[in-house]
């Protein structure tokens, strides 16, 4: 049963997710096309995004691809002004972009250093920053940020990677306290271990060894989580969570 108190559009908007890859962005685009939400999705590279684009349609639901590089500026605004004014209201976004990379303090460069938090925590502002504009006029909306166990602690040889997390939870922990009070949700989530990706496959086969054990996360179950933030009422609004598997310390 829906509450009362948790305003909804006369008919779904749009759901966008930066960072729509092979794994969990391309799965919560999915799950909210499923629901009736327009799935707008982003890649630096809009052919990497044909095979999403083709099953979002072929199941049914409704698809628009978009190469943008969400560290660049003009490209978020020129984003977000072509959805609003085109194709629906932004209802939902999903920032997803990891920048997952390992290196020695001892030999990282200042440039790649930068690269990482411009990827990820300078590119959340600025979709973040942008979508709110346009939310709080409505005085709704939902934003969750994607984050990472480096958001709660920098391991060893992550030093980039964690300080670029910490500091897009603290972004979103700020968001959340200004525009909260405006009618906007701003969530941010903690994934604490593997997610099954080729990338885990291809790199980590004794962890992904634990996929039949349930012992890595699964996509989908990050996308029913993503789509049940976006239907709490507001009086029981959930800022930050964690997901892990059952083998996962923490």
């Amino acid at each position: 049963m829906k509450s009362s108190n948790v305003p909804t559009l006369p008919h779904p908007g749009v759901a966008l997710v930066i960072g729509a890859g092979d794994a969990t962005g391309g799965a919560i685009a999915r799950r909210f096309a499923r629901e009736g939400y327009t799935a707008c999705v982003t890649r630096r590279s809009l052919d990497k995004l044909q095979p999403l684009l083709a099953q979002i349609r072929t199941d049914g639901g409704t698809a628009h691809g978009f190469a943008s590089d969400a560290r660049k500026e003009d490209e978020v605004v020129a984003l977000v002004e072509q959805i609003e004014s085109s194709i629906a209201p932004i209802d939902v976004l999903v920032f997803n972009i990891g920048a997952n990379a390992q290196s020695s303090v001892l030999e990282e460069t200042a440039r790649k250093y930068f690269k990482i938090w411009e990827m990820a925590c300078l590119s959340g502002f600025l979709n973040g920053r942008e979508v709110a504009r346009r939310m709080v006029q409505r005085g709704r909306g939902t934003l969750i940020f994607t984050g990472a166990t480096a958001s709660l602690r920098g391991s060893a040889n992550f030093a980039a990677f964690a300080g670029a997390k910490m500091a897009l939870r603290a972004l979103a922990q700020s968001m959340a306290r200004e525009l909260g009070p405006r009618g906007l949700h701003v969530a941010h989530v903690v994934i604490d271990g593997a997610i099954d990706t080729a990338f885990i496959r291809d790199n980590f086969p004794e962890r992904y060894a634990l996929k039949d054990r349930q012992g890595i996360v699964n996509p989908e179950h990050i996308a029913d989580t993503y789509w049940m933030l976006h239907q709490q009422p507001r009086d029981a609004w959930t800022h930050e969570m964690d997901l892990r598997p059952w083998t996962e310390k923490f």
